[in-house]
């Protein structure tokens, strides 16, 4: 299992949301076909398949909880977890 299959387990089972690196966090979005666009300390995701926008923020080296709350919630909906 890679580091992109394991991290995606680590979202789906919700037990480490404050634990994710928002550097990889990051790279699995662009993974799953996501386009970035960096707006100071913002980080916005689109994808055209996708209505919702995803909006990043660091906090130290981990992305925020609830952003990785919204971000399982985009793979569940649209089932992005076999896409990678």
């Amino acid at each position: 299992m890679g580091k992109y299959e394991k991290l995606m387990d680590k979202i789906l089972r919700g037990a480490s949301d404050a634990n994710i690196p928002f550097d990889d966090l990051r790279g699995l979005l662009t993974r799953l076909g996501f386009d970035e666009r960096i707006r100071g300390s913002h980080h916005v995701y689109r994808r055209e398949d996708v209505e919702e926008k995803i909006n990043l923020q660091r906090e130290g080296s981990k992305a925020k909880p609830y952003q990785v709350r919204q971000v399982r919630a985009i793979i569940v909906k649209y089932r992005l977890a076999g896409e990678e």
